[in-house]
């Protein structure tokens, strides 16, 4: 079977299992077992497949047309220039995600805090950004923290990450001039609705049960004691979410809070931040 005639029968599999996107999903795999950039396969289309090759090939086919996500399959997810490694424990980092990232970005800290740390995906790229910086990343998940302690070793920053098992910032002393989180924000009934890829990511990443905002009720209490004067938090939110966690964060007694949108336009990021110290009268 050539590298053409792989593609077009993958692609054919993973579109009659429903799956969103069977062109770009079939050239990853492919890519994959060939052992080669996804790019090159454009220039190999003649090109034979051989038998492991192939063989790796369908097994993956197998498991994405059973609708397990890519990055599960392949072990791994790029996230702002960096490959993450990712399992079934830990949530998938997304594109939007990265609106949080370039947020956080636009002004200095020294120490950050990130709160249901999953990959590591948050307190890894801001630390790599940040050579200066150190953090501490929190989760209830062991296995959570064993990926994030993975990836911190793999980009260079293990040794300014403390990685702690918590519930959210239980255990957690300040002060810490950035907070971000990303946490796990579908309404209970929302779940019956998500894609199978989704489904099958971990529960405890993607609700809380509820309303969904559990979690930033958690995030707002602790925040005004972990934030350093004028210190900042970032926290991702749904597309719906903007004006009740706003709202919770204002009532904390937090200052500046704002929505932020992501590049598609939709509500994704609420900023605030704890007020400045009052200069001595």
């Amino acid at each position: 079977m050539s590298v053409a005639a792989a593609l077009a029968e993958g692609r054919a599999r993973l579109a009659a299992a429903g799956v969103e996107s069977p062109a770009r999903d079939a050239r990853l795999l492919l890519a994959e077992a060939l052992g080669v950039e996804a790019g090159r396969l454009a220039i190999m289309g003649p090109d034979p497949v051989d038998a492991a090759a192939a063989a790796a090939y369908a097994a993956m086919l197998d498991r994405r047309a059973a609708r397990e996500p890519v990055a599960h399959i392949l072990g791994r997810r790029l996230f702002w220039g960096r490959s993450f490694r990712v399992t079934a424990d830990v949530l998938d980092p997304r594109p939007e995600t990265e609106s949080l990232v370039a947020a956080a970005l636009e002004a200095p800290f020294a120490r950050v805090l990130d709160l249901g740390t999953g990959s590591g995906a948050l307190a890894v790229t801001l630390l790599a950004e940040r050579p200066e910086a150190t953090g501490v990343a929190t989760d209830l998940s062991h296995a959570a923290l064993e990926v994030a302690a993975e990836n911190a070793a793999r980009h260079g920053v293990a040794s300014r990450l403390t990685l702690r098992r918590a519930d959210w910032a239980e255990g957690i002393a300040g002060p810490f001039e950035l907070i971000v989180s990303n946490p796990p924000y579908l309404a209970e009934a929302e779940m019956a609705e998500v894609a199978p890829e989704v489904a099958r990511e971990p529960r405890m990443a993607l609700t809380p049960g509820g309303d969904g905002l559990a979690a930033y009720r958690a995030i707002a209490a602790a925040a005004p004691r972990l934030l350093a004067p004028a210190g900042r938090l970032l926290v991702e939110i749904g597309m719906t979410q903007g004006a009740p966690v706003a709202a919770l964060l204002r009532a904390a007694g937090l200052d500046a809070v704002a929505v932020r949108p992501d590049l598609d336009g939709r509500d994704r990021v609420v900023a605030a931040r704890r007020r400045p110290a009052e200069a001595p009268e």
